[in-house]
This record gives structure tokens, C-alpha cells and sequence, in this order.
């Protein structure tokens, strides 16, 4: 009798508490919601809540060197090309290396970098104008 009575407490604790966390996180939702604030870079109004992360492999390589560029989409459709960018001279220019997003939401794209110095580089989608892309990330070749 006690066990049944500790696992009908025990489930109302839980019921509980996940109502509580529920109830907070729309409260932060509607407060977020409420707010005005600048878009992201990642978002715009004709790319929705579109965004997309990126992780490098490696950050510093030998030139020639191949990297692996990794990450997960949101709001981008499965198969949706996906393209790495090199910032040059302020400017964001495409490399070669191209890469399309997998069941999952998630991507990989593999790059040979063969230019010394500091690599800034990020991946956009093909797809939403170049209007969606990921934060930059460095890669330091030597």
C-alpha cells in the first residue's frame, strides 16, 4: 500500500513540476515575444525563423589541409544546398565546397583550405537568397 502511495505522490511531483516549467517557459515566450528588438543576422523577414550553426572541425591546419564543417539547420527543407563562404575584403565570396541538409537537419561540408593566414568562413543557403547563414567561424592556416 505505502509503494502505491509513493509512486502516486511521486507522479503528481512530477506532473507538478513539469507544469511549472511549462507555465514559466510561455511566460519567457510571450515576455521574448513582446519585446522589441533588432533582428538576428541569421533571420530576416523574407527567411522566417530560418537559421543555420557551424562547427569546424579543426581551427588551425597546414594549407592543403582538409576541414570538416558541421552543423544543423532550422526551418530549411531536406536537400536544401547549402554553400561555405569566404570572407574576403569585407565581401563573401563562395568556395567550391558545397554540401546539402540531411534527414536530421543536419549538414557537413568538407573544405580544402589552401590559403595562409586567418580563414574567416560561414555557411549560407542556397536556397533563401543568401539571406540565411550561419555565425563565422576562424580557421587559422599555416
Amino acid at each position: 500500500m505505502t509503494s502505491v502511495l509513493r509512486h502516486r505522490y511521486g507522479r503528481a511531483l512530477g506532473a507538478g513540476a513539469l507544469s511549472v516549467a511549462l507555465l514559466s517557459g510561455g511566460t519567457a515566450g510571450a515576455y521574448a515575444a513582446g519585446s522589441s528588438s533588432s533582428p538576428s543576422p541569421t533571420s530576416s523577414s523574407s527567411a522566417g525563423m530560418a537559421s543555420i550553426t557551424l562547427t569546424a572541425g579543426k581551427t588551425s591546419v597546414k594549407a592543403g589541409d582538409t576541414v570538416k564543417f558541421t552543423g544543423r539547420t532550422k526551418g530549411l527543407k531536406i536537400n536544401s544546398p547549402l554553400v561555405l563562404q569566404q570572407e574576403k575584403n569585407g565581401k563573401w565570396i563562395p568556395l567550391k565546397a558545397t554540401g546539402k541538409v540531411k534527414k536530421g537537419s543536419s549538414y557537413a561540408i568538407l573544405a580544402k583550405l589552401k590559403t595562409k593566414g586567418t580563414e574567416k568562413l560561414r555557411v549560407s543557403s542556397a536556397t533563401m537568397n543568401g539571406k540565411v547563414h550561419s555565425p563565422t567561424v576562424t580557421v587559422k592556416v599555416s
